[in-house]
């Protein structure tokens, strides 16, 4: 049997797609490399592997022939949530982008999102943004993980449509609800850096005559809640 060996991101991805999926779709897929995971693992999955530029829809093309998935897995060349039929996916996948960047992709494409059981998306940056998009269009925060993988520090959240309209703090949003109750090793080591990173800035914001006042209070809050939760000082 032919066998995909997933990066430790990928698979942490790979094991919140739940097992009842029947349309999986992964936008932006790299090689295909996860749908090809997926549906050798089971076979009762269909995929559709998206992607925006020719030169990766080729290479998953052949990713999936070579496999033997073709019956299987739909590569598609489009952008985003373009490649999709209204409700035709149950699941959808985004990762490896910037959250901003995700967050236009689910917001242009909201109405392919009708029958989505759950979103799993790992941004590269930009977190907030995912979470903000939750917030803003019923969508309930299942679950986070927040991983290291040779030195990179990536986070992942997991969405799933919600009735009622889940109210998250600006803290929440930004350090994420449910790794303010894991914190792992990762989570430090996140916000320890981000934390240098933002007093500097702040530092030369202070000093600058043409600087956004509006700006500068956002830093000193978000250097605040950092400091809250890693108990910074005391570590």
């Amino acid at each position: 049997m032919t066998k995909i060996n997933l990066s430790k991101r990928l698979m942490t991805v790979a094991n919140y797609i739940p097992k009842d999926t029947k349309v999986l779709a992964d936008i932006g897929s790299d090689h295909a490399y996860l749908p090809c995971y997926v549906c050798l693992k089971h076979e009762h999955v269909n995929a559709i592997a998206g992607e925006v530029n020719g030169g990766p829809f080729e290479s998953a093309q052949q990713q999936v022939n070579q496999i033997g998935l073709k019956g299987q897995i739909d590569v598609r060349l489009g952008d985003g949530l373009d490649i999709l039929k209204e409700g035709e996916a149950d699941t959808i996948v985004i990762a490896g982008m910037g959250g901003s960047l995700i967050t236009s992709i689910l917001d242009n494409g909201r109405s392919k999102l009708s029958n989505v059981k759950r979103l799993i998306l790992q941004p590269n940056i930009d977190a907030q943004s995912v979470r903000s998009f939750a917030k803003n269009y019923n969508f309930k925060i299942v679950e986070e993980e927040i991983l290291d993988e040779e030195g990179y520090i990536y986070e992942i959240v997991v969405l799933e449509p919600d009735n009622q309209s889940t109210q998250y703090t600006p803290k929440e949003l930004y350090l994420g609800p449910i790794l303010l109750l894991k914190k792992p090793d990762a989570f430090y080591r996140k916000w320890e850096n981000v934390l240098h990173k933002k007093e500097k800035i702040i530092e030369q914001m202070k000093q600058s005559t043409n600087v956004s006042s509006e700006k500068l209070e956002e830093f000193v809050q978000q250097v605040k809640w950092i400091k809250e939760e890693i108990n910074y000082g005391d570590r």
